[in-house]
């Protein structure tokens, strides 16, 4: 069976940046189980499975653009300390929660100082090039149940019963 649309998929991966270095693997775990379509995955990856049969193993090249996108200088801001005086261990590395014009979105402390701290509203990965090493392990169609609740149910899903 062929991947398309509306199909279950049960994957490998393995991602690299353009410099070979490795930012996460399936293969030492559980494998990935997606539905083709719902833009759970990357556009990029997402397209490169189209026609892929189970046991296929494939390497495919994303670029930023088809990734998690290019990174914005305007997305880096430096605020008041005092804005998040109620979280204690604000260090770097540190994920929160803002709002902003666009809505709720997720920020990385990248910087502490004394009186104020720098966020980055950029996706971690956003502007690198990412190289996925693919092996198809399943393809199934999709249960109406998983098609109407949007995710796969069962190993390397949900966890929910059929």
């Amino acid at each position: 069976m062929q991947i398309s649309d509306k199909k279950v998929v049960v994957l490998h991966y393995a991602v690299s940046d353009s410099e070979d270095t490795l930012i996460d693997s399936s293969y030492d775990h559980s494998p990935l189980s997606i539905i083709q379509g719902t833009g759970y995955l990357i556009p990029g990856l997402e397209n490169a499975l189209v026609d892929h049969v189970a046991g296929d193993k494939f390497e495919v090249a994303v670029n930023a653009d088809e990734a998690y996108g290019q990174r914005f200088d305007d997305y880096v801001q430096t605020v008041p300390k005092a804005m998040f005086a109620d979280i204690e261990d604000l260090d770097v590395g540190t994920q929160l929660r803002a709002t902003t014009d666009e809505g709720e979105q997720t920020v990385i402390v990248i910087d502490v100082q004394d009186d104020e701290i720098t966020v980055d509203g950029n996706h971690p990965l956003a502007g690198i090039d990412l190289k996925f090493d693919v092996e198809i392990l399943e393809v199934r169609d999709a249960t109406e149940e998983e098609l109407t609740h949007g995710h796969v149910h069962g190993e390397g899903g949900c966890g929910h019963e059929h």
